[in-house]
């Protein structure tokens, strides 16, 4: 596992500043920072990404996706332009469609995307985006320039309490140029789309540690107050266990190699659904036990809470129960 000094990555994202441009900036910091996420790297880029979160959940809200598509484009052989900022705009909603056409005149690789692309964080800020596009049946990966015309975010849908600076309302697309990364599917059934998804859990992770500390702090503050010791310590067991199963996915991922046969859609599930039931026990617990008065007199701890309950959302809950529940029936997957 490649070291990340995790301390330095904490102090220099509570050094920086909070608007997007700032975030940006410490994501290309970071970029240059710590490892990418792949075989063999993987402990020390979920350890920089949960450090992250727990100086600023929106923080590392930003830096996931950024440093998520300068892997994906390492993985395709592509390279990204020099002083880029990246999301990765992937989800899909009713009624919103984004297709992409091929324009041959422009090249092999070229096509042009129209429609509305869901959830596309930071979109009038990023200068570039890898879009996912049907093509026919398929759904394919495509490298955007944010910044020409034809591209509409629409930042005042995003009316979200939680990360109200990371706006991830929709995007119109009318005749934009795009560049195929990887063939149809290559995104979705990749390896490295599981391990991305593991490294969001991270953040999570990173973002409860936040709130346990204050906890900590309350507690040390009351050496005598009994309830408080007791919150803490199951404060400890479940950030215990989440760590335990983002380390556990780490050592199995920095361990694949080019034959394993991993089913890694389970494994990222499990680690992802056991990563957020911990982060809602932590969370509900802290608020419960420390009471209004943070929330209401603080603002870093009103924005942690509601950054980090919306950032979770990211998990389906039962919903992504019932797909590990499927998995299992239908592929194993698990020793007993």
């Amino acid at each position: 596992m490649t070291d990340v000094d995790t301390a330095d990555v904490e102090a220099a994202a509570g050094r920086t500043g909070s608007s997007p441009q700032d975030r940006l900036a410490f994501a290309r910091w970071l970029a240059d920072t710590a490892p990418p996420l792949s075989a063999g790297s993987a402990g020390g880029a979920f350890a920089a990404l949960a450090a992250a979160a727990a100086a600023d959940v929106a923080l590392a809200r930003t830096v996931e996706p950024h440093l998520d598509a300068l892997g994906i484009l390492a993985q395709a052989g592509s390279a990204a332009p020099e002083g880029s900022t990246w999301g990765v705009f992937a989800a899909e909603a009713p009624g919103t469609t984004l297709t992409a056409t091929p324009d041959p005149a422009a090249g092999p690789d070229a096509v042009r995307l129209d429609g509305t692309k869901p959830w596309c964080s930071l979109a009038s800020t990023l200068s570039h985006a890898l879009v996912t596009a049907h093509v026919g049946d398929d759904r394919q990966l495509f490298a955007v320039d944010l910044r020409q015309d034809g591209v509409t975010a629409h930042d005042e849908a995003w009316v979200a309490r939680g990360m109200p600076d990371v706006p991830s309302g929709p995007v119109d697309c009318t005749g934009v140029r795009a560049t195929a990364v990887g063939a149809p599917g290559w995104y979705l059934t990749r390896p490295g789309f599981a391990w991305g998804g593991i490294g969001v859990a991270a953040c999570w992770w990173g973002g409860a540690v936040g709130l346990a500390r204050l906890l900590r702090s309350a507690a040390a503050a009351r050496p005598d107050a009994e309830l408080l010791r007791a919150a803490l310590g199951a404060t400890v067991l479940d950030l215990a266990d989440a760590e335990d199963a983002l380390a556990t996915a780490a050592a199995r991922i920095d361990a694949a190699g080019s034959d394993d046969d991993t089913d890694w859609s389970l494994v990222a599930q499990v680690t992802r659904s056991r990563v957020r039931r911990a982060v809602d026990a932590v969370s509900q617990r802290v608020v419960a036990t420390l009471g209004p008065a943070p929330l209401t007199s603080d603002p870093a701890v009103a924005a942690r809470v509601a950054d980090l309950g919306l950032y979770v959302l990211q998990d389906h809950g039962e919903r992504d129960l019932a797909r590990v529940g499927r998995i299992v029936t239908e592929r194993g997957g698990v020793a007993w």
